[in-house]
């Protein structure tokens, strides 16, 4: 799939820090989400139909990912 993110508005977590390094995620056309590393923003990005979106953020809060 290809997906032309040059208009996407990218955001990191409200819990982030402003000087640290972390996840950036963008909410694009058609539903699907965007996220990408913040230390490199021109670099890759990967892109999540809306069901895989709504699979992992499930998984999250069911502590899917739990150590």
């Amino acid at each position: 799939m290809n997906t032309d993110l040059s208009r996407a508005t990218w955001f990191k977590s409200s819990r982030s820090a402003a000087d640290k390094d972390c996840v950036e995620a963008a909410f694009l056309d058609g539903g699907a989400v965007g996220v990408r590393d913040s230390k490199n923003p021109t670099g890759p990005a990967l892109v999540f139909t809306p069901a895989e979106w709504d699979a992992f953020t499930t998984s999250i809060q069911g502590g899917g990912f739990g150590r």
